[in-house]
């Protein structure tokens, strides 16, 4: 009898962070579930580190870097194609309460109309402050947040309700949607992908639901950050480059046209605070992206497929 959830992860060069998640994975109390570990191309042979360590796992190599997009996409048509009822897309640098799971599941199970659910999510370095307790957008402004981001845990995260997008960090979904909504957005690679397979998900008439009585614990953006600071500070330049590109991409495509104007004005402000800042810090290559993913914002556009599940 085939289990229920698929809990995709994804591996790149990064065996330490991996073998965590799976050792606190491998605590949880329901079992109803396969890890799946999507290695992008690692060349520190990790992938094949982490099957010989954990042989439980289903291990499935991509020949390139397909970003989290990508990667997290062959989870998921592997997940499909092999009738698991439920995905559930999970950073690699968490680790999670023996019990996160059976929540998630009760409340899927008695909410029909909920496509997708999350976790309350703290840091891990701090297991008091809050990583994310529910994500909105404010349509007039054209600006997307957290809840909760960095403030000690308090009774207004202890309640159930819905949301506007969901982190991709902890995406709990149903594979029945994914048919219909499409999977993530590939051209995207990552950053504000969750954001827009939310949006997808939403437009076909289902909640998004945040369930704090499951609970992970996140490090955070762990493959986006140097342990050393350079001359451009500790985050890789590239994540500037996403960041607006794919903010732009973002706007482009969800912002109420009565809110153009609203919206432009205030991320037109937001980039040129970013360019400023980075201009007084002398941090010619991160300006250099944030230029770069202005441009291609405002060329490009979000693309996606109905892609068939694989066998």
């Amino acid at each position: 009898m085939n289990k229920r959830i698929a809990i995709i992860l994804i591996n790149w060069n990064s065996f330490d962070t991996t073998n965590d998640c799976i050792n606190s994975l491998n605590l949880v109390t329901d079992r109803d579930f396969d890890i799946i570990v999507v290695d992008n191309a690692s060349i520190d042979n990790s992938g094949d580190q982490i099957k010989e360590l954990h042989p439980h796992i289903i291990l499935l190599k991509s020949l390139v870097n397909a970003g989290f997009t990508g990667g997290n996409n062959i989870g998921f048509r592997y997940s499909i194609a092999h009738n698991y009822e439920f995905s559930l897309m999970q950073n690699n640098d968490t680790f999670v309460e023996p019990d996160y799971l059976t929540p998630l599941i009760n409340y899927m199970d008695e909410h029909p109309n909920t496509g997708v659910a999350q976790p309350r999510i703290f840091y891990h370095h701090n297991r008091n402050l809050i990583w994310d307790g529910g994500s909105y957008i404010n349509h007039f402004l054209g600006h997307t947040y957290t809840k909760g981001v960095g403030k000690a845990s308090s009774e207004i995260y202890n309640f159930e309700k819905e949301v506007d997008w969901i982190t991709g960090c902890a995406f709990f979904v149903r594979n029945s949607i994914l048919k219909q909504s499409g999977l993530l957005a590939e051209n995207m690679f990552m950053q504000w992908e969750d954001v827009d397979l939310s949006f997808r998900i939403k437009k076909l008439g289902y909640q998004l639901d945040y369930v704090p009585s499951s609970v992970i614990y996140h490090i955070a953006s762990s493959s986006l950050k140097s342990q050393t600071k350079g001359k451009e500070g500790f985050l890789n330049p590239a994540a500037h480059y996403r960041n607006i590109r794919n903010r732009i991409w973002i706007l482009k495509r969800y912002t109420p046209w009565y809110f153009a104007p609203s919206a432009i004005a205030f991320n037109f402000f937001y980039i040129l605070l970013v360019i400023g800042y980075f201009a007084l810090r002398r941090r010619f290559v991160k300006l250099n992206e944030v230029l770069r993913g202005v441009r291609d914002g405002l060329k490009g556009s979000i693309k996606y497929e109905m892609i068939e599940p694989i066998t």
